[in-house]
């Protein structure tokens, strides 16, 4: 988890005046008492202790709405000793501290850090552990930390507890209200407290709540406890501890029943220790609890002289930020970014214009966006191009699909690989632009330090797009590893991938369309200082000449909507291969076996246990060859058979790369109003029967808490992840970002296809039933790459691509053309035999006729096709044409064409035979379309 940190202040002229906290809490209740009204009540400066778990998340958001300011946050192994002493008592900077949960176990030094010398020796600081801080209070007096009898992760319990003021206005016992979530597999024994501690809370009974019952507490039924008893302090004394030792973790007596010790307080100090989570949406008064830590922490400074001369900040949290504090790195979003000052550059920004055009209702007279990509996007293998799908809108979930490619003035491509698997390590960086220029560049602070400066080195102007309703108005376009999870507080990597660690594009001139309404937007930008005159007129040029031919493209689908039969059903890039027949028996091959992944699912389970983590993403991979895949027919398939709001295809033709993603989930969203959305799978599915089922519907890519979970799966996983568990998606010129994780998802790179599929592991997690969900979880995208390897290799099937590449053609072409003879077969039979699965004989002919009505050679080549593919036939029969045939020749080939294939596949016939026609020919469109007039009417007849 990033380290969360107050952002720097802006310079002040006059220092803050430090004021006592006893002294401005006595003031203030004076007004109050003089009649002067109500002061508002002072903050509260809270120290976080960070345990390196995700809940600090929720607990620096509670704190910062009760305390009035937010907390500073400092992971455990960050400060030594020294420095706490010189915040909390020489500087006198802060009121009470936190502990944050955690995995693994207060005995661990490793684990807990410096919360155990702050537990003992700031007795005159109250302090509240939580889940991990709350076995490190036990521990560090004494107490034992044992297996619970049975690991709760994500369940609710009730409680009761004794009126302790911790529980001031909260109601207790069964059927009470008072539910709390439950993240532990190990708790302080209570037969084990010394007399420093007291117990205040427990669960109430041992039946588990879901989160589907009744939210509504029955107060009738309860009483609400709490008083300000035992607030007082005496002298501070020293800790019993353990002598050093690490004691090893024994079970829970089964004599302790249902009653599992939830709360324990010191006696004389104000400690207090929770072992559910407070902070968690599910938890009934879990703010109640952090008001009422802060209540017990204005009172006790207002009852003792320890704390006479304490001091905290001004009540405006600006006006003191210690610089020591934020060594660290920070947790930040890009800010809202106003006009830009058109006049003034600083050196390296780009001042980027947008201009924009959109046609109203198009996507409804052209059958689908995947037309619109085939025609703008899909020639040469889709090479260098993007497609960020929608190819699900069900439940709102996504609403606008992106497709660009290589284009404009400012497109470039940036590939970063690691420079090694370690934190801090930085990386190698190449850029390459759209004229095939390669720069170089090693990147000290890594990809993502890079990315944020690229974004903040953009200016712009927010009227550009006015009356846009999306976010992603250009710029950024990619993917980013799992292995870049180095450059987020993972220690290291446990492989190194062969993909690149990120690649992404910087698109200038993209296509949006909206799925609502069927309106499609033609976007370009360029930059307002770039260019060969330095007033911008030259790119201005270029950008509007892109817009102008790219409407022309659209409007002229309209006209021909009926020639378009992609859908995964043609061979977009035109290319065809011949492969031997033994290729065709490949099969994926699982990275581990069943029993290996069925013992590493068990050494999960081992480790929840320990309460090293309560949620492991276990993975795996599966790998297959597939030198002669048709990477975009592929996804062509895949986004129909399992269509996805988060879809995506990305190529990088000089990596060897396709990504085809058909994913469900998205990871985060950054709109321009600064919201931020997270948006998983197991926030938003469909909730159990029961709430066992509830925990095995959990879905993470790595598990909680974060960093712990992270090398667990290292030690585990053999292989790396690679692009699977990463993220596809944009972060626009204007600052915002929508990221998809990368799951269901093929990726194919240097003649193999590799998917990865896995599932979370939990306390109640079945080994066999976890092989079989990940084994299910790869199915989708498994079937369409053996469906897609079916069609290439197989010459039984009727769409069969088995023919030689067109380019292999060279010995007939015109300048050489020589009629070969007819090839003799085994039966000893004419050509005619030789391509038996054609057809009948009279199609055959035909086919002969038309080939020779027009003067050309290429029978023995149908022939020696193997193949009723007859739009690939078609090609084939025009690859030599000397001269553009006559319409009546064209006719006799598309009637021959007609009698055995239906209206639509003469359709495609047509277009390919055009297509191929006008390129050789540069013939007219009108006529292209006289020709599937004539088909057409043939077909009907």
């Amino acid at each position: 988890m990033a380290a969360l940190r107050l952002p720097t202040p802006p310079p002040s002229r006059a220092p803050a005046p430090w004021l006592h906290s006893s002294h401005r809490r006595r003031v203030a209740a004076r007004r109050g008492a003089g009649g002067g009204g109500a002061a508002p009540p002072p903050p509260v400066r809270t120290l976080l202790i960070d345990n390196y778990d995700s809940y600090t998340y929720n607990i620096f958001q509670e704190l910062s709405v009760v305390n009035g300011v937010p907390p500073v946050v400092v992971r455990n192994d960050e400060w030594t000793w020294r420095d706490v002493y010189r915040w909390v008592y020489k500087e006198r900077a802060f009121d009470n501290i936190v502990i944050s949960p955690g995995p693994g176990s207060p005995a661990c030094p490793s684990d807990i850090g410096i919360c155990l010398r702050i537990l003992c020796e700031c007795g005159d600081i109250p302090i509240l552990g939580v889940c991990l801080g709350h076995q490190a209070l036990g521990f560090v007096h004494g107490a034992k930390i044992v297996h619970a009898p049975e690991a709760i992760h994500g369940r609710l319990s009730e409680l009761e507890h004794n009126g302790c003021y911790l529980f001031n206005h909260i109601p207790s016992g069964i059927n009470s209200g008072f539910k709390v979530v439950r993240y532990h597999s190990l708790v302080i024994e209570p037969d084990s407290l010394s007399e420093d501690l007291i117990s205040i809370a427990w669960t109430a009974s041992p039946k588990m709540l879901s989160f589907l019952e009744s939210d509504k507490p029955d107060i009738t039924s309860s009483t609400l406890w709490g008083s300000l008893d035992n607030l007082f302090v005496t002298n501070q004394s020293e800790c019993s501890t353990t002598g050093g030792k690490i004691p090893s973790i024994s079970d829970a007596s089964e004599l302790d029943g249902y009653r599992v010790l939830m709360g324990v307080r010191h006696s004389t100090r104000p400690h207090y220790g929770v072992q559910f989570h407070p902070e968690s949406v599910a938890t009934h008064y879990g703010r109640q609890i952090f008001q009422n830590f802060k209540k017990i922490t204005t009172d006790f400074g207002l009852q003792t002289p320890l704390l006479q001369e304490r001091k905290i900040s001004s009540p405006d949290l600006k006006n003191f930020v210690a610089n020591d504090l934020l060594h660290s790195a920070r947790l930040k979003l890009w800010d809202s970014v106003g006009p830009c000052a058109l006049s003034k550059r600083s050196s390296g920004d780009k001042c980027l214009r947008l201009r924009w055009k959109k046609i109203d209702n198009f996507l409804n007279h052209i059958g689908g966006s995947e037309n619109i990509f085939s025609v703008l996007f899909g020639h040469h293998s889709a090479e260098d191009t993007f497609w960020l799908d929608s190819s699900s809108v069900d439940q709102n979930r996504a609403r606008f699909s992106f497709m660009g490619g290589k284009g404009g003035p400012l497109w470039k491509q940036m590939t970063f690989h690691l420079a090694s698997q370690r934190a801090n390590c930085g990386g190698n960086l190449t850029i390459r632009d759209a004229h095939g220029c390669t720069v170089r560049n090693f990147l000290k602070d890594g990809f993502l330090d890079f990315l944020d400066k690229e974004m903040q080195s953009i200016q712009y102007n927010e009227k550009d797009y006015e009356g846009l309703p999306f976010d992603f108005h250009g710029g950024f376009v990619g993917y980013i590893g799992y292995g870049l999870k180095v450059e987020c507080d993972a220690s290291s990597n446990s492989a190194k991938s062969s993909t690149p660690d990120a690649c992404f594009f910087f698109a200038d001139n993209l296509v949006v369309v909206d799925h609502n309404n069927g309106d499609v937007y033609i976007l370009s930008l360029h930059d307002e200082y770039s260019s060969g005159n330095g007033d911008g007129d030259y790119q201005n040029s270029i950008h509007s000449s892109w817009l102008a031919n790219t409407e022309k493209k659209l409007l002229r689908m309209d006209a021909m909507a009926s020639r378009l039969s992609i859908n995964g059903n043609s061979s977009i890039n035109g290319n065809s291969f011949t492969i031997s027949s033994s290729v065709n028996k490949q099969r994926f091959v699982i990275e581990k076996s069943k029993d290996e992944y069925i013992r590493d699912v068990q050494s999960c389970l081992d480790y929840i246990r320990d309460g090293e983590s309560y949620e492991l993403c276990l993975t795996t991979q599966m790998k297959r060859r597939t030198d002669y895949m048709d990477a975009l027919k592929l996804y062509l398939k895949l986004r129909k058979q399992n269509p996805a709001p988060y879809a995506a295809w990305l190529n990088f033709s000089s990596e060897n790369l396709s990504i085809c993603c058909s994913s469900p989930e998205r990871f985060l969203r950054l709109d321009r109003n600064a919201i931020l959305e997270a948006k998983p799978i197991k926030g938003t599915i469909a909730r159990g029967r029961t709430p066992e089922e509830d925990e095995c519907l959990r879905g993470s890519m790595t598990g909680a808490p974060k960093v712990r979970s992270m090398e667990i799966l290292d030690s585990l996983e053999t292989s790396p992840r690679g692009i699977y568990s990463g993220s596809v998606g944009f972060f626009s010129y204007n600052k915002t970002f929508d990221l998809n994780i990368v799951i269901r998802t093929v990726v194919l790179h240097n003649g193999e296809a590799s998917i990865g599929a896995g599932g979370a592991i939990v306390a109640l997690s079945d080994p066999e039933a976890e092989y079989n969900e990940m084994l299910l979880k790869a199915k989708a995208p498994t079937k369409v790459v053996e469906e897609c390897s079916q069609q290439i290799y197989n010459p039984d099937r009727s769409d069969s691509m088995q023919t030689t590449p067109l380019a292999s053609h060279d010995s007939t072409s015109p300048r050489r053309r020589r009629r070969r003879r007819p090839a003799r077969t085994r039966t000893g039979g004419s050509p005619a035999a030789a391509a038996g699965t054609m057809g009948t004989t009279s199609v055959q002919k035909s086919w002969r006729k038309a080939c020779g009505a027009i003067k050309d050679s290429t029978t023995v080549g149908l022939a020696r096709a193997h193949s009723k593919d007859l739009d690939v036939a078609v090609v084939k029969a025009t690859n030599h044409v000397e001269r553009p045939p006559k319409e009546r020749h064209l006719s006799k080939i598309i009637a021959a064409a007609s009698g055995a294939r239906p209206l639509a596949d003469v359709s495609y016939c047509v277009h390919a035979l055009a297509r191929r026609l006008s390129k050789t020919h540069n013939w007219v469109v009108r006529r292209h379309r006289y020709c599937f007039l004539i088909a057409r009417r043939r077909v009907i007849c």
